[in-house]
């Protein structure tokens, strides 16, 4: 007896998820597995944040419920560094603390979409976001750029598929799976063609915000007319090493982020207590641990995109931020090993994680069935050692 709604049979598993669970499997049976799949620091979260939460936990005050959208001292801790970093003028009021930037992105798609309500998606795109759309009963609408041009759409092609359904936009900067990180120019152009379409609104995931090699990061709500249109969206998973804390949150107009509060509500109530507290803490003391993480992951860019360039076969290009590589491996499909045909990128991460023990994602999850994504938030020994063993492994394909 399956009872399941359609809802949930429909829905896609998390593709990442999916494979980090395949790689557990073989760990442990005692394969040792080198995980490149999930987007997840290998850095401790930095001691003083881990002290602000004891702290709060000796100070005793903190294990009632907490407001819905957040204790007041956090969202204008989150205000203002809205205003300082990003040149975003939100209130306390208009800011939503969640659990994680995932339930801040399905917050915002329940509260605003309709059935049948078009989201323009930039692809590449994270595994989530199509399932949070279909989730809300609306329809996704894929902008696709390819590695020529960094995986980026322009603005043309975002203005040739806004129908009068389309109700709002959704894309990462700098971006999951790709590490692209967009110019204020190229957000300047889109910003540009949304001024003719005033009821669409920009959900922009700013996660990876911290995690940027290049020019400053600039939000698409701090241009000219579009701040009462964005909800940015931002977290301390990323940047301060916190997954396991779950904290997001979203900046965005009243009306919005009050109804977004309404969702939350009904589903999870509030964020952990302790966790905002912990969040406070990242957010009003030093960024100095981030930034060296930051210098961390650019050295390891920098060897990962050295080593994945001497791969024949391995198109690549230079991401500017986050802790991503999706490289184009379509040169393999076709090929065969053993009897076994490689048909599609699916195919060929499952190939690399029996054959060199590395996980790593599957293209086709992110839009984008040309490329596979693999994270170097490992260290640069496990790094060598798994770009080693898929090079070894692609080359025994024919």
């Amino acid at each position: 007896m399956d009872l399941r709604s359609e809802r949930i049979k429909n829905m896609a598993e998390s593709a990442t998820l999916a494979m980090a669970a395949k790689a557990r499997e073989l760990k442990q049976q005692g394969v040792d597995v080198i995980s490149l799949s999930l987007g997840e620091p290998d850095f401790k979260t930095p001691k003083h944040i881990q002290e602000g939460a004891k702290a709060a936990i000796d100070e005793g005050k903190y294990f009632a419920y907490p407001p819905v959208n957040g204790y007041l001292d956090l969202r204008q801790a989150i205000s203002e560094k809205f205003k300082k970093e990003n040149n975003l003028d939100y209130s306390p009021d208009q800011i939503v603390v969640s659990n994680g930037a995932k339930q801040s992105i399905a917050n915002t798609f329940l509260a605003l979409l309709d059935p049948g309500d078009e989201v323009i998606v930039f692809t590449p795109y994270w595994v989530s976001y199509s399932a949070l759309v279909e989730l809300a009963e609306g329809k996704c609408v894929f902008v696709g750029g390819d590695i020529e041009n960094d995986f980026k759409p322009s603005a043309e092609q975002v203005k040739a598929a806004i129908t009068d359904k389309t109700k709002a936009i959704i894309f990462s900067s700098p971006c999951n799976p790709t590490g692209s990180v967009f110019t204020e120019e190229e957000l300047t152009a889109i910003a540009e063609v949304l001024q003719d379409h005033p009821n669409i609104v920009v959900l922009s995931d700013e996660i990876y915000e911290l995690i940027n090699y290049g020019d400053k990061h600039v939000s698409i709500g701090s241009l000219p007319g579009m701040q009462d249109r964005t909800v940015t969206i931002n977290g301390f998973a990323k940047g301060f090493a916190m997954t396991g804390w779950r904290v997001g949150y979203i900046g965005a107009p009243l009306w919005l982020a009050k109804a977004a509060s309404k969702v939350q509500g009904q589903i999870t109530s509030a964020n952990c207590s302790i966790a905002q507290r912990a969040a406070l803490t990242a957010l009003t003391t030093s960024l100095e641990p981030s930034y060296e993480m930051v210098k961390e992951y650019r050295k390891r860019r920098d060897m990962v995109h050295g080593l994945l360039s001497e791969i024949p076969g391995v198109e690549v290009n230079m991401p500017g931020g986050a802790f991503y590589f999706f490289p184009n491996i379509s040169s393999f499909f076709g090929k065969s090993v053993n009897g076994k045909k490689i048909e599609n990128a699916t195919d060929l991460s499952l190939y690399i994680l029996e054959d060199s023990n590395v996980s790593v994602v599957t293209g086709e999850a992110f839009g984008a069935p040309e490329c596979m994504r693999l994270s170097y938030a490992a260290s640069e020994d496990e790094l060598k050692r798994a770009i080693a063993a898929i090079k070894e492994s692609l080359s025994k394909l024919s």
